[in-house]
Formats: structure tokens, C-alpha cells, sequence
């Protein structure tokens, strides 16, 4: 699977593939990843014209360090083909597939990822998939889906076509979303990729927001998908490590840089072993210190 452990995925806003400025500006907002909507952001009448101005931003605009994703449409309509060609040929991170059900949909686009990027001279296996989870079928497949490329970086929980499927709908303790949620993020972990949480559209909520975030980052989700700029912020409070977390880490990297330094192979700290797990979560906790700016590359706690 592809690698997805140097890489923070706390925030995947969706930006409409038919608005030029929100395209345009997408990058200000620090945003972990941007996900260029050509589904179901817009109309059929658009659907060309979004595609272009996508491809023309992702080849004249500079969105700094953000990962560049692309929701295209469905490889059952007409578009789907010159979407997958053009994103490629755009030198797009990662194509993410709408309505995916089963293991063979992922399969069948990266067979058309390979040919365009030989078509357009793009280095084979630079392109990433993931997939979005929006049907009961889907989400009963999702260890299969998630497992089916060596190109997949995460796969999407979809919640509105999700529980359209289910014959409900959304409620505020998300009950509705239990068994799927922990389908996809199991399959996720599982097959070694990240898991992404759904939208969360009522913006008048924040309670709400921040009551559904905390409780997606206490399951294990890598992240969560974002309808709007504002949530960037309340997204990254959450992830944000506490002090305590920070300073136990930084005794473990230390810990590491002690061993490295005598030549050991084994890696103590205060008289006890520390284990392959304990070391990759210090890590990730570090990384999330840096990104918050609560320490500096070096490690150091930074003055508030």
C-alpha cells in the first residue's frame, strides 16, 4: 500500500471544480489536503468547463504544501474517461473515485491512470487513488476496496448517499454511521492507508461539529472531510496534541537517538523497552506538535 505515515491528512476540503475563485484560492487556507469536486458540486452542463479550469489551475497555480485530489465522476457516465486523462495529465496527486462498491472499480482505474500517465509521459505509479464509501455494498467491501491497489492513500466515508442507501438519514449522535464508520476505518488500518471521515454540512453548529470531530479522532480517523474554510481550524484544534502527549514523545525520540547513538538495537526508556508501536506514535504525535506550531522542527516546545 501506499506509504501514508510522513503525510498529515487532518483536513480534506472539498472545493467546487465550477467556482474559479474558490479554485484559485484554495490554497490560503491550510488545508492538509484540496479535493477539486467535478461530481457532484457540478451541473452536467458544466462538467467540461470544470474540468478545464481544474487542469489549468493544477498547472499554473501554486497551492504550497497541500496534497492536490480530485473527486472525478462515476465510471458510469460519459465523463469519467476525460476526467481520469486530464487530472493525470495535470500531474494530479490523487484520484478519488465517487460510489465505490467494489474491489474491481479500483482496479479498472488504475488501469486507466497507468495508461494516461504513459499517454502523457507521467511517471507510472505517481498517481494515488482512494476511494469514497457511499453504499451499504460499499461499505461491506471496504477491506477489499482498500486493499485492491498499491496506489491507495486512504478511502472516504460518504454519509449523505450512505444513509439515503440505509433508508434513514443523519442524526446528531451518529448513530447511523457506527457500523460503517468502523468498517471503513478497520479496512483502512487493515490495508495500511488513511481513513477520512465524512462532511459535516450545518455550519450554524458548531457544537455539533466539534462534539462529531472529537468523537471520529477518538475512533482513529486520520482526518475529516470539510465543506467550508472555517472548519480547518476547528479540525486541527482537535488533532492538536496535548503538552503531556508532547513531552512523552520527545522522551521517546530521545530515547531513540540514545540507542542510535550506542549502536543498540534496542531502544529503553526508564528502565523499560520501548516497542515498535510506542515509537511510531511518538512520532505521529511529534509530527502533529510541528504542524500545529506547538514545537519546532527540532522538537523544541515553542513560546506561546
Amino acid at each position: 500500500m501506499a506509504e501514508t505515515e510522513e503525510r498529515l491528512r487532518r483536513t480534506m476540503m472539498f472545493v467546487p471544480g465550477n467556482n474559479p475563485a474558490m479554485v484559485k484560492d484554495a490554497g490560503i487556507y491550510g488545508a492538509d489536503s484540496i479535493m477539486f469536486d467535478l461530481e457532484d458540486a457540478v451541473s452536467l452542463a458544466e462538467k467540461d468547463a470544470a474540468r478545464d479550469l481544474v487542469y489549468e489551475a493544477l498547472s499554473s497555480q501554486d497551492y504550497g504544501e497541500a496534497e492536490l485530489v480530485v473527486r472525478i465522476n462515476g465510471d458510469d457516465t460519459p465523463f469519467y474517461q476525460n476526467d481520469v486523462r486530464a487530472m493525470v495529465k495535470a500531474g494530479i496527486d490523487v484520484i478519488r473515485l465517487p460510489k465505490t462498491e467494489t474491489a474491481e472499480m479500483i482496479t479498472s482505474l488504475e488501469a486507466d491512470v497507468l495508461a494516461a500517465e504513459k499517454e502523457f509521459g507521467r511517471e507510472v505509479g505517481s498517481t494515488h487513488l482512494m476511494a469514497a464509501i457511499e453504499s451499504a455494498k460499499g461499505v461491506l467491501n471496504a477491506p477489499e476496496i482498500a486493499a485492491a491497489s498499491d496506489r491507495m492513500i486512504g478511502i472516504a466515508l460518504s454519509a449523505e448517499d450512505y444513509t439515503t442507501d440505509m433508508k434513514t438519514h443523519r442524526y446528531p449522535d451518529g448513530a447511523e454511521l457506527e457500523f460503517a464508520r468502523n468498517m471503513v476505518l478497520h479496512a483502512a488500518r487493515a490495508a495500511g492507508i488513511a481513513a477520512f471521515d465524512t462532511v459535516f454540512t450545518n455550519m450554524d453548529d458548531t457544537d455539533g461539529f466539534y462534539r462529531e470531530t472529537r468523537y471520529i479522532h477518538q475512533l482513529g480517523f486520520d482526518g475529516k472531510s470539510l465543506v467550508n474554510p472555517r472548519q480547518i481550524a476547528m479540525v486541527n484544534e482537535v488533532y492538536q496534541p496535548t503538552q503531556a502527549e508532547i513531552d512523552n514523545a520527545r522522551n521517546v525520540i530521545n530515547a531513540i537517538e540514545e540507542a542510535r547513538l550506542k549502536g543498540s538495537g534496542v531502544i529503553s526508556m526508564n528502565g523499560q523497552m520501548v516497542d515498535r508501536p510506542v515509537v511510531l506514535r511518538a512520532q505521529r504525535v511529534m509530527r502533529l506538535a510541528k504542524a500545529s506550531h506547538l514545537v519546532d522542527e527540532e522538537g523544541n516546545d515553542l513560546e506561546k
